[in-house]
């Protein structure tokens, strides 16, 4: 109980922005191994309201008090039976594929997600996707708006947005006609962004047409939405994180430019170098001069609407050249981010306590060595099957050597009675062990993991001393899948 209300605080201070200053925001997709995105590697652009709803998949609503907003996206191929041009989803469906985010997954594969894309059709989309091929076809990207951080990372970058400003957008959008007219080059899911974002704050975004090569990309919505953010500190600019969800599917990886990638991929470095050696150069020096940017360093200096408060009186402070009062909000601007995002020195402590863990589960024999963590996920997911309880809860029921018992895979039930609790033991390692060996782009924020770390202690305590007394010399004869032998 403790840490089902514990991750539901720590939820709603992630979302304490989009509470108490209602906002409009870009999201930012990180770029998948797949289709034309492993050629390019610009992800994908979104569009976050905290204040508005989905009524309906094509028709928007004020949010009620206890919802926590939504997502409006747009793509290729939405694939229902009208060729919409944008489906809208509430935030939790587009971001864990759940209502409530006491249920979020916390181990993801395709298995995971498929059951989330059925379970929300079968309840928010039937009327538009009645039969074949929308129910049927893995490459209708209405799925991409369920449980999207199963399969990659997100950003959201927001600034404070007026009831006004929200109303006029719900009527634009209820009124207007919803039909694709998808073109790759000029009417993409980045200018779809521009054109909403736009509608609130003229010219806030814009192309960069010298580093896209002509086109609109997700990073440069980002780049020029958070240069106009910077120059109105009144709209209190804040970035959201959320990291891609431990599991078997591969990493999501950096958005890039069009430049960006070219400077960056070696598999256009030799071509550009043979066929367009004059044109290097240029493509150098404009991603070198104008077209940087970072995504996590904006969320490690802008992570909070507080962080952007405090930020702004600091600027207060220096202008009236009050010394004293200025080092006292660099302290606490300091503190907010370090409260959020983490410290190096913070994560190489959480590293070496958990060595010692993994150390301790060995000796325990509850596992039998730290070199089989990472075929754990996929050991899991191949011999179980995922399924939804009637809260909404994910489980995993699996059958092993004529046992059959089940592991809970949300964040509230991984812990709860029903669940296996050496098998959550074990996912619980291999999850934690994957969060402190990801990059700082994957890696979920401080804040969510020291909830993480509260559910490994709990579960280390619980199995540890039972298994003491229990365990056979040489033996790990109740551990699930870390004992079994094989490649990865």
């Amino acid at each position: 109980m403790v840490v089902r209300f514990l991750f539901s605080v720590v939820f709603l201070v992630c979302l304490a922005g989009a509470r108490a200053h209602a906002d409009v925001g870009v999201v930012l997709n990180e770029s998948l191994d797949s289709s034309v995105d492993r050629i390019t590697g610009t992800g994908h652009s979104a569009v976050y309201f905290s204040r508005i709803c989905p009524d309906s998949p094509v028709k928007l609503r004020l949010c009620r008090p206890d919802e926590q907003g939504s997502v409006m996206s747009n793509y290729i191929n939405i694939g229902e039976d009208q060729p919409f041009e944008w489906n809208a989803v509430s935030l939790n469906m587009y971001l864990y594929g759940v209502e409530d985010s006491r249920y979020r997954p916390v181990f993801g594969s395709y298995k995971v997600k498929h059951l989330l894309e059925e379970r929300y059709r079968a309840k928010y989309l039937t009327a538009y996707c009645e039969g074949p091929p929308c129910t049927t076809s893995f490459k209708a990207e209405w799925r991409e708006m369920v449980a999207a951080t199963l399969i990659r990372s997100v950003y959201i970058f927001s600034i404070d947005t007026t009831v006004e400003q929200d109303r006029e957008l719900i009527a634009e959008f209820n009124s207007s006609p919803n039909k694709s007219h998808f073109n790759g080059l000029t009417r993409n899911c980045a200018d779809f962004t521009r054109r909403v974002i736009n509608s609130y704050f003229p010219h806030a975004v814009n192309p960069d047409y010298l580093n896209d090569f002509g086109m609109t990309s997700p990073k440069a919505v980002a780049r020029t939405f958070t240069r106009y953010a910077l120059r109105h500190p009144e709209a209190n600019f804040r970035v959201q994180h959320f990291a891609q969800v431990p599991g078997t599917i591969k990493r999501s990886r950096e958005c890039r430019a069009g430049t960006e990638q070219l400077y960056h991929s070696k598999k256009f470095l030799i071509p550009m170098i043979v066929f367009a050696d004059h044109e290097l150069p240029v493509v150098v020096a404009s991603y070198v001069l104008t077209g940087r940017f970072n995504p996590q360093r904006q969320l490690e200096q802008h992570p909070t609407a507080e962080a952007a408060e405090i930020g702004r009186e600091l600027q207060l402070a220096k202008t009236d050249e009050d010394k004293t009062r200025a080092k006292k909000l660099e302290m606490d601007e300091n503190l907010e981010r370090r409260r959020v995002v983490g410290t190096a020195e913070e994560w190489k402590e959480y590293r070496q306590a958990f060595g010692r863990i993994t150390e301790e589960a060995i000796r325990e024999e509850l596992i039998p060595d730290s070199q089989r963590l990472p075929r754990y996920f996929k050991n899991l997911d191949e011999a179980g099957t995922p399924f939804v309880d009637e809260h909404g809860a994910l489980w995993m029921e699996i059958q092993k050597s004529g046992r059959a018992f089940k592991v809970g895979l949300s964040a509230n039930n991984i812990l709860a009675p029903g669940s296996d609790s050496l098998g959550a033991y074990e996912l619980l390692l291999v999850r934690t062990d994957r969060i402190l060996k990801s990059p700082k782009h994957s890696r979920e924020s401080m804040l969510e993991f020291r909830l993480d770390w509260v559910m490994l202690q709990r579960a280390s305590e619980k199995n540890a001393p039972s298994l003491a007394r229990n365990a056979i010399p040489g033996k790990t004869g109740r551990t699930m899948f870390l004992s079994g032998t094989g490649d990865d």
